[in-house]
């Protein structure tokens, strides 16, 4: 009997770490682009604060299940039937309901206080960021408009030309979102950031993009028949090469404010 009930724990541990172990993995690219426990590197500073929550919270659920299994293995071996006489009937443990109690509480308001701190973190606005940028999504592109230089890039829709955001590296960037018809949801996966586009209101937040390279926008909010179609660009790119891109821009008249590729130009122009 106990050679039996040992190798049954056995087995039983070398399940749950092999799941531990295994899940979340989808191949070698998202291993390649992940800090590990399903998440991609973020490459804002805003997205490291969220995977710092991120990692908090799984070695808390992960503390909490170990420890689950751990007594459940104690009382399985320490507890099993021994013979036929019947063990002490307990009708309570005063201390083990309270520790069972009180210690949830205490997990709870822990993760509740660095969530909310993260939170206010990531939603900070700054007083003067260095580059604002108008989001506007529309049935069914995108487009975005640079506040600060009085140009903007448009998408052709629906399925043509996906509209290019370009960005300067290591630079405050505020974004300020609304839609002429219906919501919408700016998306960029390797940000770690969302945030819905709403008609009549002008939502707003700050990212710090920290490494240059090319990543893929969605609309995460279906949105209508070609939802689909909404994709686009966002270029990280250094601060010379974000100027020279601004420049190109204004040279010519389609990517002024109200200009011919223009869909709907945001508010605090």
């Amino acid at each position: 009997m106990r050679t039996r009930s040992s190798r049954a724990v056995r087995l039983a541990l070398a399940a749950g770490a092999t799941a531990l172990l295994t899940s979340g993995c989808t191949g070698r690219e998202a291993y390649e682009n992940s800090f590990g426990l399903g998440w991609p590197k973020p490459v804002t500073a805003e997205g490291k604060t969220m995977y710092d929550i991120w990692l908090g919270t799984t070695a808390a659920a992960a503390a909490v299940g170990f420890g689950m299994y751990l007594l459940i293995a104690v009382t399985v071996l320490r507890d099993r039937k021994k013979s036929e006489e019947l063990p002490a009937q307990i009708r309570y443990n005063l201390p083990i309901e309270v520790l069972y109690t009180i210690v949830p509480f205490v997990i709870i308001a822990v993760l509740f206080f660095y969530t909310a701190v993260g939170e206010n973190k990531v939603n900070k606005l700054t007083k003067n960021p260095d580059v604002r940028i108008g989001v506007v999504g529309f049935q069914w592109n995108w487009q975005f408009n640079y506040l600060d230089d009085k140009v903007q890039v448009t998408g052709a829709p629906p399925a043509g030309q996906e509209a290019v955001l370009e960005l300067p590296v290591n630079k405050r960037i505020r974004f300020i979102e609304t839609s002429p018809d219906v919501i919408h949801s700016f998306w960029v996966p390797a940000f770690l950031f969302k945030r819905d586009v709403v008609p009549g209101r002008l939502n707003t937040f700050e990212l710090t993009p920290t490494r240059i390279g090319t990543y893929v926008g969605r609309c995460a909010e279906l949105c209508g028949e070609k939802h689909d179609a909404m994709n686009f660009k966002v270029k990280v790119v250094s601060e010379s090469d974000y100027r020279a891109y601004i420049q190109r821009l204004q040279a010519s008249p389609l990517n002024a404010p109200n200009g011919t590729g223009a869909a709907l130009t945001t508010g605090d122009n």
